[in-house]
């Protein structure tokens, strides 16, 4: 005979206490994902929500996978980039995959390929770049924690100039607190339409190969296995079906 059916109220005291662990860990489950963005050309707010092609690959994938709970947020990349890292049922989006990040995600699937290029004012003829040395030289801009500001660090950049966002790096090009900023072609051109300048008035100067790398959709390490699967097959499919290829399509803004 257990102790349990010699005294009924700690039975019945440990039976709620199951019962409350049970209902826990089906609400931990079924908790809001939270999808996190910052502004690019894949991602921005229009008309108060967050609009862009890979926000529509993004809210497609969920929808196929039955997921409605989530809500979606654009957040400096910093902020974003945390959250994803640190929280659990984050979902993140455009981040680029290198060997430092893996073991931090799941990652879902490659939403496009980027390669960052150095840009400089094309009216600055005294900035010279033939190779990555030579960009040493000169003032750079990055996002904070972005894959790019780690890689400069880590090549022993140390003219850096950390920025929230991609579009203040280029302000500071254009006023001269800046020398180069590194982007790719489709970030700059968006950039620029931005601020009203033309695409021109900027040179790439050199291509950071190394930094050619895929964006993807990830989701914290901490999120569930089974929302993690469910999400991997659903943009599986759509990238099968053609879904992914058409909203990459769609002009930026």
């Amino acid at each position: 005979m257990s102790a349990f059916s010699k005294h009924p109220v700690a039975r019945r005291a440990s039976l709620m206490c199951a019962a409350i662990l049970t209902l826990n860990c089906t609400l931990t489950h079924a908790e809001t994902l939270h999808v996190v963005t910052e502004d690019s050309s894949y991602s921005y707010l229009k008309d108060g929500k967050v609009a862009g092609s890979a926000s529509v690959i993004v809210e497609q994938t969920l929808a196929l996978a039955g997921i409605t709970d989530y809500r979606m947020t654009l957040y400096p990349w910093a902020r974003a980039y945390d959250m994803a890292r640190l929280e659990p049922n984050v979902l993140i989006y455009p981040i680029i995959r290198t060997a430092g990040r893996e073991a931090l995600f799941n990652w879902v699937g490659e939403l496009d390929q980027v390669t960052p290029m150095f840009y400089k004012l094309r009216e600055r003829k005294d900035v010279l770049v033939k190779d990555l040395s030579d960009a040493k030289r000169y003032s750079v801009g990055v996002v904070r924690d972005d894959a790019r500001q780690q890689y400069l660090e880590g090549k022993g950049f140390t003219k850096v100039v950390v920025s929230a966002n991609n579009l203040d790096n280029l302000r500071k090009l254009i006023s001269g607190q800046l020398e180069l900023v590194p982007m790719p072609e489709r970030e700059a051109r968006e950039q620029c339409e931005d601020l009203h300048i033309a695409f021109a008035d900027l040179e790439a100067v050199y291509t950071l190969d190394e930094l050619s790398k895929g964006l993807y959709i990830a989701l914290s390490r901490s999120t569930p296995d089974d929302t993690v699967k469910r999400i991997r097959q659903a943009f599986d499919t759509l990238k099968a079906d053609g879904s992914l290829a058409r909203a990459l399509a769609q002009q930026p803004r």
